[in-house]
């Protein structure tokens, strides 16, 4: 991740209890059944997760199914006639997957084309144009034609408040605060980074900035500029917004240093439309003793619209339905009813996430838990939990089990973006992060460098297996 609000990364407490609203959710939580004292697991768990891994490893269809939507289909923005065919492509695997229910779920959802190439060259008092690689944040405006101004560079919004009026007004504001390489989680730093993305504009804006140009949320030194939803305020003049590749952002501070009446052209074409009719798709296996119940697991079928989307989040897509697959295909009915469900509009609004939830309030079902992807395919080490301690505290009990996989890191965390409408909501015991190894992660995010040639299919394999035993373990002993 919606809009993003940090994505998957973000470390909650250990303690962190979720919240309980007074609405009928806390009616039906009353008339939920007594729970049925706990089993321990035993080594019949132990030869069921042996028997999905073995499936996953040797008959797993998560990378081809990726090749298909990826190779097939390709960039997913919502409202885009590629989002309405990933749709397709959802719901007719998942029916080829067998599943007991196959549906969709209307949502309205944005329209944001991003139009021409966009260009970018910093501009020397002598009139030398250098060329670099800039693409526009998610949601701007454009620029109408070119655009070129002098240029401000600060690294935080506070940085900002103290120019003066003058230092600013009619200029680009330069946002270039880099990720903090000392965190051993790239996903810590990208939250900390990410609000220059998000409300740069709005403060460029603020103080009569023609536009904000960020420097590209990453660690990685290359030509890439890295694209993502941003916001405007009403109450606000609206001015584009657009990300420089680090290299870029590098260059730029440079000759700033040495000039600093140099100046920057920027063109965009970008143009918000009004918004489209899409769905989520949803595909569920029926639970055998408490079909009441719903374990939910899922990734976003949208995708920014500079690649494939492979990593962000065709890989979560294609593992949440493989784990229902390959619990089918183990030959394990879930006790618990299971819904893979793909979510539309994760990256610039979020709307898939809070549909899902609202028709789940609404049809007053009881969700135990609720899974994501949304980080990747790479190595997978474990998950993360919002809820509270004696919840964590169980979940935790199953390393053992998933140890052998080096899948047992079980910590708090965030679960994610497009299931944590549902706590509200619904109230679930649990959101659970599915998380891999991220180290490489942000290299690629939301570049034109997220392609299926980035995927590994043991890993991504592997992933779904991950899930599909943490879901056999939910189904079986609830929570």
């Amino acid at each position: 991740m919606p809009s993003f609000v940090l994505k998957t990364f973000l470390c909650a407490s250990a303690a962190l209890v979720l919240s309980t609203p007074a609405t009928h959710a806390q009616l039906r939580k009353k008339s939920r059944p007594a729970p049925v004292a706990a089993a321990r697991p035993d080594r019949t768990d132990s030869v069921a997760l042996r028997k999905i891994f073995d499936e996953a490893l040797l008959r797993g269809e998560s990378y081809e199914n990726l090749r298909y939507l990826t190779g097939n289909i390709g960039p997913r923005l919502s409202g885009s006639p590629q989002a309405q065919m990933a749709v397709d492509w959802g719901k007719a695997t998942m029916e080829k997957a067998g599943f007991d229910r196959v549906y969709l779920q209307e949502v309205m959802v944005p329209h944001w084309v991003r139009g021409g190439k966009e260009k970018g060259e910093i501009v020397g008092n002598k009139g030398k144009e250098i060329k670099v690689p800039v693409c526009a944040l998610g949601g701007s405006v454009g620029t109408g034609g070119k655009l070129k101004a002098g240029v401000v560079e600060v690294h935080s919004f506070e940085e900002l408040k103290k120019l003066p009026d003058e230092a600013v007004k009619g200029k680009f504001v330069f946002y270039n605060r880099p990720f903090d390489d000392a965190l051993i989680e790239p996903g810590q730093a990208y939250g900390r980074a990410g609000d220059q993305r998000r409300s740069g504009a709005i403060e460029a804006a603020r103080r009569g900035a023609v536009g904000a140009l960020v420097r590209s949320l990453t660690s990685a030194r290359d030509d890439n500029p890295h694209t993502g939803t941003m916001q405007y305020d009403p109450a606000v003049p609206k001015v584009p917004g657009a990300a420089l590749s680090t290299n870029a952002a590098d260059q730029l501070s440079q000759l700033l240093k040495a000039n600093p009446e140099l100046q920057f052209e920027l063109e965009m074409e970008c143009i918000t439309l009004p918004d489209e009719k899409s769905y989520n798709v949803v595909g569920e296996i029926r639970g055998s003793k408490f079909p009441q119940e719903i374990i939910t697991v899922g990734g976003h079928l949208d995708s920014w619209d500079l690649a494939q989307g492979a990593h962000d989040d065709g890989t979560g897509c294609v593992q949440s339905i493989e784990a229902l697959r390959l619990l089918r295909a183990a030959g394990y009915k879930p006790e618990r009813t299971v819904r893979a469900v793909l979510f539309m509009n994760e990256e610039n609004g979020t709307r898939g996430g809070n549909e899902y939830a609202r028709l789940a309030a609404q049809n007053k079902e009881t969700h135990v838990a609720a899974i994501e992807s949304d980080g990747g395919g790479f190595t997978p080490r474990g998950f993360g939990l919002e809820s509270d301690a004696a919840t964590l505290a169980k979940v935790a009990s199953w390393a053992p089990l998933l140890k052998p996989y080096n899948v047992d890191d079980i910590t708090a965390g965030h679960g994610g973006t497009d299931i944590e409408p549902l706590k509200a909501a619904v109230q679930p015991k649990a959101l659970i992060g599915y998380k891999c190894d991220s180290q490489r992660y942000f290299d690629i995010h939301h570049t034109a460098a997220d392609t299926f040639d980035k995927v590994n299919r043991r890993e991504l394999e592997l992933g779904s297996a991950s899930m599909a035993s943490l879901i056999y373990l939910l189904s079986k002993y609830g929570l």
